[in-house]
């Protein structure tokens, strides 16, 4: 069952109220009977797991239109630093 939070219009309280979807909205404050209304709150409703466009579909089209910075520089690094390996020779093998 949801939970709705109501603030009274007298004294000012913000109270939180569990609620089935069918019940009515309340009206009346239970402790200085002032009028209520409902106040719309952040959700604490989180997707997780796999198969949710934050986790798997959002960060694949990012990576893929650009590289990274770091990609870039160890790129530039690389072709910068001459290669350790032993030259071949351009001879023919007999």
């Amino acid at each position: 069952m949801p939970i709705y939070e109501y603030e009274c219009s007298k004294c000012g309280r913000i109270d939180e109220m569990i609620q089935k979807f069918s019940d009515k909205p309340l009206t009346k404050y239970r402790h200085c009977s002032g009028k209520l209304h409902k106040l719309v709150s952040h959700s604490s409703f989180h997707l997780k797991g796999t198969g949710w466009y934050i986790t798997d579909y959002a960060n694949k089209s990012q990576s893929s239109a650009t590289p990274s910075i770091k990609g870039k520089q160890q790129a530039s690094q690389s072709s910068d630093i001459p290669s350790k390996e032993p030259k071949k020779s351009k001879k023919p093998a007999d």
